[in-house]
């Protein structure tokens, strides 16, 4: 089984193939040394996640699933990408186009319109800005106006020349696992093991950004809650995150807000997660991950700096 020990991550090959019956033989055998290596908190060789990070939410857009419409000017969206830099997010996350469960794809104009000069005004203010987009054009576009960060919720997938954009960059990429397309991704998804099938569909993403040359140390992975997951599917990876520590890149959570919690409750509409939100982000940080994905910066933060504390890490 995958423990987290005294800030390593340890994981016996017999375990794994025990606890993984049916799960493709040569994937775990192959993976299994890398899953003892010791999380990057710990590690001494610096690296712009050798300690966890906020990555704040900034969706310019109309029909996002808890902030829709909220910032789509983008004057609005600077002053909120700052505000979200002034309460200690780490990196901005800006996306013009709604990945929500039912959302419709825009267009590339419409998709830059929205997000190029956002994204161009908060990168001349010093801030880190990743751009969440499953489109090259829009990448390419972003990376010009000073985005280091590529976010695709496709796992560069979705358009054929993402993995090329990303490969002549110098931008860290997030591969987030993602089935199908996300205005059908969660009518029926099925796994006989979500965690272990999102891993492996994580490791042939990693191999194939490495191949087109992408450097590992460029790559973090998000195995993409609520995304063709439903609430069983969603507690399966979030009760085995240490596992994804096995790929060898930061792992980056998403759970702010989103539809997990509404399932456990349906009285929880999605700007009334934050105790939720906040429950998952300290499961996720004792288990490693790097990044949190989230809305309620402020919050986060208290969180993360009070986690800090108490595991006695020094700074914020």
């Amino acid at each position: 089984m995958v423990r987290l020990l005294g800030g390593r991550l340890a994981c016996e090959r017999a375990e794994v193939i025990e606890w993984a019956p049916g799960t493709p033989r040569h994937t775990m055998w192959h993976d299994a040394d890398a899953i003892d290596w010791p999380h990057s908190f710990v590690r001494a060789r610096a690296t712009p996640f050798d300690r966890p990070r906020l990555l704040g939410v900034l969706n310019v857009t109309p029909d996002s699933f808890s902030d829709g419409g909220a910032h789509a000017d983008p004057k609005d969206a600077v002053a909120h990408g700052l505000s979200l830099a002034r309460e200690g997010a780490d990196i901005v996350d800006v996306g013009g186009e709604s990945t929500r469960p039912g959302a419709v794809t825009v267009s590339d104009d419409e998709e830059l319109h929205r997000v190029v000069q956002v994204v161009e005004a908060l990168a001349q203010r010093g801030i880190t800005v990743s751009i969440d987009t499953r489109k090259a054009t829009v990448m390419e576009a972003a990376l010009a106006a000073g985005a280091q960060i590529i976010n695709d919720v496709s796992g560069l997938t979705h358009d054929p020349r993402s993995i090329e954009v990303a490969a002549r960059s110098s931008a860290f990429v997030v591969l987030m696992h993602m089935a199908g397309e996300p205005a059908t991704m969660n009518d029926a998804p099925r796994y006989e093991q979500c965690a272990l099938e999102v891993f492996d569909w994580l490791v042939t993403r990693v191999a194939a950004c490495e191949a087109a040359g992408i450097n590992r140390e460029r790559i973090l992975v998000d195995p993409g809650l609520c995304f063709a997951k439903h609430e069983s599917h969603n507690l399966d990876v979030l009760r085995h995150l240490t596992l994804y520590h096995g790929l060898g890149c930061p792992v980056l959570l998403g759970a702010s807000r989103k539809g997990w919690t509404a399932r456990l409750d349906l009285e929880w509409p999605a700007r009334e997660r934050l105790p939720a939100s906040l429950a998952a982000a300290q499961w996720a940080l004792d288990r490693g991950v790097q990044v949190l994905r989230v809305h309620d910066v402020a919050a986060h933060r208290q969180l993360l700096v009070a986690w800090r504390a108490l595991n006695g890490l020094e700074g914020a």
